[in-house]
């Protein structure tokens, strides 16, 4: 018999399982409610301050940093979808191999710019043994590249934001995934880069039906459609992934959404009680972009007004009983933080007492005191 599942029971496991029902209890690692996540979006790192921090009591934006650049338990690089992301570091050979299987498209460089296969493995590995043990500066990695390539790697030929990039940048993500490259902290207003710890990748296949699994335990049920929109992978591609899984006995089909989804095989439970209450989501929050059907999460107008051209994450949402129904921002000055959140339907007064705790909690994280504000929110998306 197949099993059926509703959105209430979808969208109550996910935040269940998402740390977002109940915070996971104070002395949780940060790494490991990032690992649950699938990874904290870190585009704006004060967002993935956030993300966390609403997940886990107690903690402020100082544990995620530390668990960054002192303990080095999180690592700031490249994941899911070619962007930032923070990862645990004990997960790297997993992220490493399963985001360097995904098939990419066509090279969007001109013939005479892009790198060849040899040349790109050369500039990955004079990246890792630039970095490694060091800080550097992006003009100062760009100075070791070339060093230790030869001039070709630093021709200006890569048009970006008005200007030219050398060509040994347009590997950088790649040497992310490989674990050549990773974030460091600020020198003052410049971004630094380090090698993350050393790791062994894992095989390419197991890594790949990894993330299937992690991914349908995080936000399933869900097809590979689903699974492909948030990797900005090829449907075609996740659609063999997915069915090889089936075949494999890893996953089951289930009904949901009115039509057929995935869940891991046997993980087949499902609350009883649908969600309840209000909660604020940063810019590019893990659940916001992963949980779909993305019509369901964000129905009639939180489509048009919190979507980018049906983008998730380019605004803060308002969920209420765990869809979206609203958006917020916050501006800081000194030690205070004005959050000002915009309702799409009228709120009782018990939920918006209940924001207001909710807005006090993301003012902890970023360690500052916060004045809840309701009415129009005129910052526009991020880009």
């Amino acid at each position: 018999m197949t099993l059926r599942i509703t959105w209430a029971e979808a969208s109550a496991r996910r935040l269940e399982r998402q740390s977002l029902t109940v915070p996971a209890a104070a002395g949780t690692p940060v790494a490991e409610l990032v690992g649950a996540m699938l990874g904290a979006h870190a585009q704006v790192l004060s967002a993935a301050e956030v993300s966390v921090g609403v997940r886990v009591d107690g903690v402020t934006r100082a544990d995620v940093r530390a668990a960054l650049w002192e303990h080095r338990t999180l690592v700031k690089t490249y994941g899911p979808r070619g962007t930032l992301h923070l990862l645990p570091a004990s997960e790297l050979p997993f992220w490493s191999s399963a985001l360097g299987a995904i098939p990419t498209g066509p090279s969007p460089f001109a013939t005479d710019v892009r790198l060849s296969a040899a040349r790109a493995d050369e500039v990955i590995a004079a990246i890792g043994d630039a970095l490694d043990g060091a800080y550097l500066t992006i003009d100062e990695l760009g100075d070791a590249v070339v060093a230790r390539t030869g001039p070709w790697a630093g021709e200006l030929v890569m048009p970006a934001f008005q200007t030219m990039w050398p060509r040994w940048r347009q590997v950088m993500h790649r040497a992310g995934q490989r674990g050549a490259l990773s974030f460091g902290p600020n020198r003052g207003r410049k971004v630094t880069y380090t090698r993350p710890p050393r790791f062994e990748p894992l095989a390419a296949d197991a890594a790949l039906a990894t993330l299937v699994r992690r991914y349908l335990r995080a936000y399933g049920p869900a097809t590979a459609a689903h699974f492909a929109k948030w990797l900005a992978a090829p449907r075609g591609w996740a659609g063999e992934l997915f069915a090889s899984a089936a075949v494999a006995g890893e996953i089951e089909e289930a009904e949901f959404a009115g039509g057929p989804a995935w869940v891991v095989a046997g993980d087949t439970d499902f609350p009883s009680e649908p969600v309840r209450g209000v909660r604020l989501l940063p810019y590019f929050d893990a659940y916001a972009i992963a949980a779909q059907p993305r019509e369901t999460l964000f129905p009639g107008a939180a489509y048009e007004r919190a979507l980018a051209g049906g983008q998730a994450g380019n605004f803060p949402v308002l969920l209420v009983d765990g869809v979206v129904a609203g958006v917020w921002h916050q501006r800081r000055r000194g030690r205070c933080t004005t959050v000002t959140v915009e309702p799409l339907r009228r709120l009782t007064a018990a939920r918006e007492r209940e924001l207001a705790t909710r807005a006090s909690r993301v003012g902890e994280v970023l360690q500052a005191e916060a004045e809840l504000v309701i009415g129009k929110v005129t910052a526009g998306a991020h880009a």
